[in-house]
């Protein structure tokens, strides 16, 4: 089979993924990134076992095991700190083959980076238009012209990694609909390296708030908030303030956290998702990760489903010169199980923001109540995802 071109638009994990997958597969890739680097700063990634299974298939856990931390444990705290569930790190393994790693995103970024040609990273590359071309005689769908800052690009295939605002998405798919708002405005930070971090991370619930921890390498951790505001609400002062000021006083080690974060390291975004779109494909052109189905983050799988995507759109396209056939096989996998996901993330969100007493406090009992084989069970139908048809890593790419 003649190799075979796709253009990626988006560097993020998803479309990184997706290029490695490609790439060892033999076709020739271009990731095309609008900003002038492949990073992201101020934060940490949850990569829970799909996802590690994910980066089995492409060869890259090993290297991102070894960049990661692994925590004994976990689980969900009330405003007073006391424990409502609690998850054993240990037990995801056994039934799931991996822990739970937390990573900074910008090490994922690096390693999935690092495992491609230098020629096929092409930063600062902003994508002006998508567009297909009039269908020829006997075919159902036309040429794809991909303009950016370089020219033109003919790929055989259009993969819009994009994100939430997706510009591939909003070119192909006109009538799709737009991003809703959640409810909840998030921020995201990292601490300084600290003496002695909390041995567990843990997420804390209170009234339409939650404050959240969880370890990363070198003793610095990983923290986030939520809080019920309409959208576009803005800080009085700075965030770090506005943090102090919504949390400063919650249960130990929240404030010692808060201590640990440098003023400006502070990142604060609105949360958004998705509604569910018709299709995650058009004719030679599909979409993954964020830009076909944001979610919210509550169950940490914003990035692990994209990792998914990554290497099922892989193993979809192999062996086969029929791209749109392949797609429609990756729409078929990808679409019914990332609703589900989205639904479920949606849902826990939902709970973790409510803010009338007592239904906070059937919600706090009801978890306390939940024996933790009965959390960890129901986490399966999320956790327990296997690879279609194996590694996408090929005998003569190597490790690469």
């Amino acid at each position: 089979m003649p190799q075979r071109a796709a253009t990626i638009v988006g560097g993020g994990i998803g479309g990184l993924a997706t290029a490695v997958a490609l790439h060892h597969r033999g076709w020739r890739v271009e990731v095309r990134e609008r900003a002038p680097e492949f990073t992201e700063v101020g934060a940490g990634i949850s990569l829970w076992p799909n996802a590690l299974r994910a980066l089995d298939a492409l060869g890259l856990s090993d290297t991102v095991l070894s960049l990661g931390a692994v925590e004994h444990g976990g689980g969900v705290r009330d405003r007073r700190g006391r424990w409502l569930s609690r998850t054993d790190n240990t037990d995801l393994r056994r039934r799931f083959g991996h822990p739970l790693t937390v990573l900074h995103r910008a090490d994922l970024l690096r390693v999935l980076a690092d495992a491609l040609p230098a020629d096929s990273l092409r930063p600062g590359s902003e994508v002006t238009s998508v567009r297909e071309e009039e269908a020829g005689p006997g075919q159902d769908h036309g040429r794809l012209v991909v303009e950016h800052g370089d020219g033109e690009s003919l790929p055989d295939l259009v993969v819009g990694a994009d994100g939430l605002r997706s510009a591939v998405r909003r070119a192909l798919w006109p009538d799709a609909p737009s991003p809703r708002y959640a409810g909840y405005t998030a921020w995201r930070m990292v601490t300084e390296p600290l003496a002695e971090p909390p041995a567990e991370g843990a997420a804390t619930w209170g009234r339409g708030e939650r404050f959240g921890y969880t370890a990363l390498p070198g003793g610095r951790m990983y923290c986030f908030a939520t809080a019920t505001l309409p959208a576009g609400t803005a800080s009085a002062s700075s965030e770090h303030a506005e943090l102090l000021r919504r949390f400063g006083s919650w249960p130990a080690p929240i404030p010692r956290l808060l201590a640990a974060v440098p003023e400006k390291a502070v990142l604060r975004h609105d949360l958004y998702e998705l509604p569910p779109l018709p299709a995650f494909v058009r004719g030679r052109a599909a979409l993954l990760g964020d830009a076909a189905h944001a979610m919210t983050p509550n169950l940490g799988q914003g990035a692990c489903q994209a990792l998914e995507d990554a290497v099922t759109l892989a193993h979809c396209l192999d062996g086969t010169a029929d791209v749109a056939a392949a797609l429609r096989s990756y729409d078929r996998q990808r679409r019914p199980r990332t609703r589900m996901v989205t639904r479920r993330s949606a849902r826990l969100g939902r709970l973790g923001q409510l803010a009338w007493e007592p239904a906070v406090f059937a919600r706090d009992l009801a978890a306390r109540l939940t024996p933790a084989r009965v959390t960890v069970r129901s986490m399966a139908p999320v956790l327990g995802w296997t690879v279609p048809g194996g590694r996408v890593t090929s005998p003569e790419s190597g490790d690469h």
